[in-house]
């Protein structure tokens, strides 16, 4: 537990002070190339359940400490620790001893009989520390303040559910790709592999618990994919039919851009700004045997990089705060800022006037974030509306939505899925 401890206070040392948590983690297993398998998964594990209860933990902390603590990785090995005693099985007394042993190479080292008092102060008057803690919304929560104060005005009966959602475990989800299989067919592979599951609807199967892909029959050949039911509309709103020339911008990872010509037999060009995650794109691609034309650009830059044939459907599936999807994403709730929300606002607004012109007559454009908040979502579909009165908004079909409903296509995060936005236009 000694360097299960030590790494995990690291990396949460580094994602409080601003670092992405998968870039955080990925710096740690490239210096650490001899942990184990185990180790791994033990210290994601720490480092997402922390971030998840980041503010609960830090509510009980400052109740603990006489003085703010300045020594950054001394404080994330504390929160690490207290999360451990307060979510997890593992022996207190192992995981108070190891952190002392933590504290005494950490900064200064002057932190063992800091933690040591710390985390056995915490063991005697936990429950009192932690309701104390949860007295305050950011305790309760584990959302920032702004966070929750934006949630409340936006949706006035769903917030408090919104705010747990985005702390439990994500799902995971399968699309099945019906070229190989169907949802029951699949559904009897996984029974034959001890895997239990059950359908969601045509295309998508929901595991009861996650598992690598590695276990997943036919995976490599292609016959599934993970993705979330939530982003599985994408490709059902786009009424895609054979013969179109479709692109998919910002289309990194890829995951909709597979489903698209899995939907369809399309001619599909697949934008990125990113070399990088054009490639994983191109691994996706082969992995399910399709094709499509790859191009690095900027999607709000068009006269870089499109020829002059107009499109007949276009996902924009655009950047943005990234807000529903926090679940999977914890650090996201700490590092984002009130303010980057108009920031990405204007970004996207910057797309969808590039793209809008790339509309063939009669085409469509399908809008799409992973996003919770409206200034993201319906703000700027009415805007772009407004800017543009050829384009038609389109009422979004209840057969392509879980459950057969959303809010003004607003998807909230929910046991089967996670939060997305969609708005649909058609180019009079």
């Amino acid at each position: 537990m000694f360097i299960t401890q030590k790494l995990a206070g690291q990396t949460v040392a580094h994602v409080l002070a601003g670092q992405n948590l998968t870039e955080a983690l990925n710096a740690v297993w490239r210096s650490n190339p001899d942990l184990e398998s185990g180790q791994r998964g033990a210290i994601q594990d720490i480092c997402y359940g922390t971030l998840r209860q980041l503010g609960l933990i830090e509510g009980v902390l400052k109740q603990l400490l006489r003085s703010p603590l300045h020594e950054p990785e001394l404080k994330a090995l504390l929160l690490i620790a207290v999360y451990q005693l307060q979510f997890t099985r593992a022996a207190s007394h192992t995981i108070v001893d190891h952190a002392v042993k933590v504290a005494a190479q950490t900064g200064s080292g002057f932190g063992k009989g800091l933690v040591n008092g710390v985390l056995r102060s915490f063991l005697r008057g936990k429950d009192e520390l932690v309701r104390r803690a949860q007295a305050n919304e950011v305790g309760l929560y584990s959302h920032p303040a702004w966070w929750i104060k934006t949630m409340k005005s936006a949706y006035p009966t769903e917030w408090e559910a919104i705010l747990v959602a985005n702390n439990q475990h994500p799902p995971m989800t399968l699309r099945v790709n019906p070229a190989h299989t169907s949802v029951n067919d699949y559904l009897a592979l996984l029974s034959a592999a001890n895997i239990e599951a059950s359908a969601l609807d045509e295309l998508a199967i929901i595991l009861k618990r996650p598992v690598s892909v590695d276990f997943l029959p036919h995976f490599f050949a292609g016959w599934v994919s993970v993705q979330d039911w939530g982003a599985q509309v994408a490709a059902k709103l786009l009424d895609l039919h054979d013969g179109q020339t479709v692109l998919d911008a910002c289309a990194a990872p890829g995951g909709k851009t597979c489903h698209i010509l899995e939907t369809a037999q399309v001619t599909l060009t697949a934008l990125d700004n990113d070399a990088s995650r054009l490639q994983r794109v191109k691994d996706n691609l082969k992995r399910v045997n399709k094709t499509a034309t790859l191009l690095q650009g900027d999607a709000s830059a068009p006269d870089t990089w499109f020829d002059g044939q107009q499109f007949d459907r276009i996902l924009a599936d655009v950047p943005c705060s990234a807000t529903g999807v926090a679940r999977r994403h914890p650090d996201i709730k700490w590092l984002r800022r009130n303010d980057d929300l108009a920031k990405f606002a204007r970004q996207q607004a910057k797309i969808l006037d590039a793209l809008w012109p790339l509309v063939a007559p009669n085409g469509k454009l399908l809008y799409a974030t992973c996003s919770v908040f409206p200034i993201e979502n319906a703000a700027s579909a009415e805007a772009f509306a407004l800017r543009h009165p050829d384009a038609k908004r389109l009422e979004l079909p209840a057969s392509a939505l879980p459950n057969g409903q959303s809010i003004d296509g607003q998807l909230l995060p929910t046991a089967e899925h996670d939060g997305f936005y969609y708005a649909l236009f058609s180019k009079s």
